[in-house]
């Protein structure tokens, strides 16, 4: 299992008020899988894709990435995690706005210390697999939604990580522009990446090969129960 949740929770406080966001979360994921965990706005999604990207913490429960007890890592230890074993695509693309296409997808590449001229191969190689390599130097405003969508999608992948997380990936497109990102999710899944994806739409929760749902912070097979697989 690349990914193994068990009891999960998080609470969040305001003052003395406790308000619980996950409760009781369990699930595994299989390397190789395509997941979708669809769920409305409010659910905790976002708040479980942030837990399992390694970018907070849950209050109680179990969490294994690729077999290491992400609990008992350090601050450093999980940075090194985030670097090496995952790629993050999220609905705002995240883009630096003064970088080219190329400098964007670089990044990554930067802090796990690739050689720059190892560098800007890899980066091209990585827009050209998502169709975008006649337009390296572009920034973000002279890109198309679609195409900031890709560029965020070949800055994730440009690392190989082991599982890529994806947070509303259409959220920000038009119909037209999120079919295409989700064929290219397929194209990735096919050669083997690992993908979980967050979204609340069910068009796009199809495109993967398993679904869960999410309701009040409950993890369940079918929508609106709360039987944990």
């Amino acid at each position: 299992m690349i990914i193994e949740v068990k009891n999960l929770y998080k609470d969040y406080y305001s003052g003395e008020l406790v308000v619980p966001v996950l409760k009781d979360v369990s699930f595994s994921v299989e390397e190789g899988e395509y997941l979708a965990i669809m769920g409305p706005s409010g659910s905790g999604k976002s708040t479980l894709m942030n837990i399992l990207g390694l970018l907070d913490k849950p209050t109680a429960g179990a969490y294994r990435l690729a077999g290491e007890d992400t609990l008992v890592l350090s601050e450093k230890q999980l940075a090194a995690m985030r670097n090496q074993k995952i790629g993050f695509v999220f609905q705002r693309f995240h883009l630096l706005p003064s970088d080219t296409a190329l400098q964007n997808v670089m990044l990554p590449l930067t802090y796990a210390g690739v050689p720059a001229r190892q560098r800007k191969q890899l980066a091209m190689d990585a827009l050209e697999k998502v169709g975008l390599s006649d337009r390296l130097d572009f920034r973000p405003n002279q890109l198309s939604g679609g195409q900031s969508q890709r560029v965020a999608i070949a800055r994730a992948m440009v690392t190989e990580p082991a599982i890529l997380f994806a947070d509303e990936p259409t959220g920000s497109l038009d119909s037209e522009n999120g079919e295409q990102i989700m064929e290219l999710f397929e194209m990735l899944n096919a050669e083997g990446v690992t993908i979980v994806m967050i979204t609340h739409e069910r068009e796009i929760a199809k495109h993967a090969k398993r679904l869960l749902y999410i309701h009040d912070g409950r993890i369940s097979e079918s929508e609106g129960g709360a039987v944990h697989e």
